[in-house]
């Protein structure tokens, strides 16, 4: 029974929950943002080129 006692701890053991939750968060940041960038690239690219060139 000692096995199920570990099992029960290490499933209420929430420590390492906050890491998977920042990582998550950060993921789906990078997903919103590519697909804002894919969505406006014509645009952003025609911006761009006109403040660097003058």
């Amino acid at each position: 029974m000692k096995i199920w006692t570990s099992v029960k701890a290490f499933l209420n053991d929430e420590s390492g929950l906050t890491v998977v939750e920042y990582v998550v968060g950060a993921g789906l940041m990078v997903i919103v943002f590519s697909g804002v960038f894919v969505a406006f690239s014509d645009s952003l690219t025609s911006e761009l080129s006109s403040i660097f060139e003058g």
